[in-house]
């Protein structure tokens, strides 16, 4: 069973949301394909709106959601990161070029979710290119030749067609999960996914 996990490293639903994801698919023996994509490219082409377009009561309830989140997961997240919000098209390309390059999918899977930790547990910089390529290092990956592969015409170019086979799978907000076409959006899917995967390995 595979699952598809679409998402953006700029998105704290989407770093509340993988530590349940990566826990229930090893519970299923499903795998798990990371889809970094644009979310810029999305929300105009699927009637969402960027943060800071948003109405003030919309943004508003979203920290109370977050601060609620937050307690449940019992993660100490930051609710408001001082480099938020930010471009994190080269950490999504980033890791896509680990994805393209062959690494582990756990390990393409722990550098999305050091990514994630980096701007929402750590306040740090995701647009930064050598704390990128440094994160990387941490995970025995190499760093400078994934940034570097990032930047190339050829993974600029997936991630953008990534984004568009997001868009016609119907995929409209992150995280979203993807199992046999069937769509789960938002991290407090999770248990909905888990139930769908039990199903599917009881039939």
């Amino acid at each position: 069973m595979q699952i598809d996990y679409f998402f953006t490293c700029a998105s704290p639903w989407s770093f509340l949301g993988l530590a349940p994801l990566r826990e229930t698919a090893r519970r299923h023996g499903a795998a798990i394909v990371c889809h970094p994509v644009s979310y810029g490219t999305i929300f105009p082409a699927t009637g969402g709106l960027p943060l800071p377009k948003r109405a003030p009561e919309r943004q508003a309830y979203r920290l109370v959601e977050l601060r609620r989140w937050r307690a449940f997961r019992e993660v100490d997240l930051v609710l408001e990161p001082k480099h938020f919000p930010v471009d994190d098209s080269l950490a999504n390309r980033t890791v896509l070029a680990a994805r393209e390059g062959g690494a582990d999918a756990e390990k393409v899977l722990d550098l999305a979710h050091s990514f994630q930790a980096l701007l929402w547990l750590e306040d740090g910089d995701l647009s930064a290119l050598s704390t990128l390529a440094g994160r990387a290092n941490e995970l025995g990956l190499d760093g400078a030749h994934l940034v570097e592969q990032a930047a190339t015409p050829e993974i600029q170019s997936l991630y953008e067609k990534e984004t568009q086979a997001a868009i016609a799978a119907g995929v409209f907000g992150a995280p979203t999960y993807m199992l046999g076409g069937e769509l789960f959006w938002g991290q407090d899917r999770v248990d909905f996914l888990d139930r769908a995967l039990e199903q599917r390995g009881a039939a």
